[in-house]
């Protein structure tokens, strides 16, 4: 696959939390940024800025390119741990927030975990997540399971892309308040379109009565003398 037809691997996990927002981002080419994105941006810049460092048998190499030409996907990796003599990689993804519900963070550790196994030429059976709340590495088994899904959101993704389609929104609460694409998705609203039975009743009672008299209509009409 040609270098300008890969997806960022990013739009993997904006899919799986809300399709829309990965179209809006990657479809529209928005994008709005709220507290939450500047304080995740923050973190990334901090750690994208550590270079390279060796402690032991680890070697630790941030912002690592990636790519997959099997998968169509091309990315940055924050962390990247080349473990033992062998120099297995180990991908670690670093996240502001806390673990999640949803299955999105680990979706795009694995596709960073799949891209390394094609450069590499070796098998990563784990990563790990890490949560600027908790301060913590979550360790993440990339498993069948884990794998499938990940396959199956970037296939999602590259037709949503090629089709141009951005799906209506649904509006979750808790979710749509952390998202900093809100003012542009308008989900509330959009979700719940007022009928145009009632557009139209209220555009007749606010109209004045003159409007509303048909003095050109059939009923007014005066016969030619």
């Amino acid at each position: 696959m040609d270098e300008d037809d890969l997806l960022p691997l990013s739009a993997l996990q904006h899919h799986l939390f809300c399709p829309r927002q990965c179209a809006l981002i990657h479809v529209e080419r928005q994008w709005q940024e709220n507290r939450f994105t500047a304080e995740g941006r923050l973190l990334h810049d901090t750690v994208d800025s550590g270079g390279r460092e060796k402690r032991g048998a680890v070697r630790t190499v941030r912002s690592m390119p990636l790519r997959s030409h099997r998968l169509g996907l091309a990315g940055v990796a924050d962390v990247v741990e080349l473990h033992g003599p062998e120099r297995r990689p180990f991908p670690v993804e670093y996240k502001r927030g806390r673990p999640k519900a949803h299955r999105a963070d680990e979706v795009q550790l694995c596709a960073q975990a799949l891209c390394l196994e094609e450069m590499f030429h070796t098998d990563i059976p784990e990563g790990a997540l890490f949560y600027g709340e908790s301060r913590r590495r979550f360790p993440v088994a990339l498993d069948a399971t884990l794998r499938a899904l990940t396959e199956r959101t970037a296939l999602a993704v590259r037709a949503m892309i090629r089709d141009g389609v951005t799906p209506p929104p649904v509006h979750e609460a808790r979710k749509c308040q952390s998202c900093s694409m809100l003012d542009l998705c308008r989900p509330r609203r959009l979700s719940r379109p007022p009928s145009v039975a009632a557009w139209l009743a209220r555009q007749l009672d606010d109209a004045p009565e003159d409007d509303l008299s048909a003095d050109d209509g059939p009923a007014n009409l005066q016969e030619d003398p």
